[in-house]
């Protein structure tokens, strides 16, 4: 695990963005995990947050020439990642995000921003039905544009209806490669160096259940 994979759980914890407990899941699953993005809602808690996803980004080796945020949670992560590739890559590329619904007057349209050009990079929260992502896939095609990765914070790797998780399903669907900060092994790796056994044998049981 890279220090900034263990840096961002530590972070996570910290900000409640990860819980452990008991949590009833929409697939009806009691998890012994859960993962909320929307609790980085500080100043510096946004900004590292953008470190993080721009450090997967840069790890990955994939090339982009822009950053999209689906709406609503992409919006903010891809804000912060296009600040920190500046800040801390010397990558400074544009980006834009979409609205839910088109705007009639103004400037108009669905997308705001940069307009959608080259090898684009989605950023979002997680991957659950997959379905802001496969919306973001269209806005991209119908631009003439090219998705190349998607980046989230977590991969739960947990299987879906099927043996497959949304993440290898969306993957194998769209052939776009899908990228994560951090994923469940990594959460198990943290728990066994902080030597906390309980939730340990928990989210391992967890991952033996449902895990891919």
């Amino acid at each position: 695990m890279e220090s900034y994979q263990s840096e961002f759980i530590e972070l996570a914890i910290k900000s409640h963005a990860l819980g452990f407990g008991d949590f009833t899941l929409k697939s009806g699953r009691v998890s012994p995990y859960f993962f909320n993005a929307g609790k980085f809602h500080s100043g510096s808690t946004i900004a590292s947050l953008g470190r993080y996803y721009a450090q997967a980004l840069m790890s990955s080796e994939i090339e982009f020439d822009m950053l999209l945020g689906p709406a609503y949670k992409g919006i903010p992560l891809a804000t912060t990642t296009a600040i920190a590739l500046a800040d801390h890559h010397s990558c400074n590329i544009p980006y834009c995000y979409n609205r839910k619904e088109a705007k009639r007057h103004g400037e108009g349209g669905v997308m705001v921003g940069a307009e959608m050009t080259g090898n684009v990079a989605i950023i979002d929260d997680v991957i659950t039905a997959g379905t802001a992502i496969r919306e973001a896939l269209s806005l991209i095609e119908d631009a003439g544009a090219k998705a190349s990765v998607i980046v989230v914070g977590l991969d739960r790797q947990e299987k879906g209806l099927h043996e497959k998780s949304a993440i290898d399903e969306l993957q194998e669907q769209t052939g776009v490669p899908v990228i994560s900060i951090i994923k469940l092994e990594h959460i198990i790796s943290y728990l066994n160096q902080q030597g906390d056994a309980e939730t340990l044998e928990r989210v391992a049981a967890y991952r033996n259940k449902y895990g891919t």
